[in-house]
């Protein structure tokens, strides 16, 4: 049998949020928040519902400034 993943519980509490709340994110993030907390808690590898999870924090969602910035327009 294998393990019970962890956050399982977590991702699962994710999806009904989005659902009662039309998928507006915005609305869900305290429970993204618990999933963050968990999937920082366990190591790489253990939690299956964390593999997927690009929810490590406010800072993996800063901008990252483009090596090549457009073209500026000319008059």
């Amino acid at each position: 049998m294998a393990a019970k993943d962890p956050c399982k519980k977590h991702a699962c509490e994710i999806q009904k949020c989005l659902q009662a709340n039309n998928y507006l994110e915005s609305k869900c993030e305290a429970v993204f928040q618990e999933m963050r907390r968990c999937c920082a808690h366990y190591p790489k590898g253990v939690s299956l519902s964390c593999s997927g999870f690009k929810g490590e924090g406010k800072e993996s969602e800063k901008q990252v400034p483009d090596s090549n910035p457009p073209p500026t327009l000319k008059p």
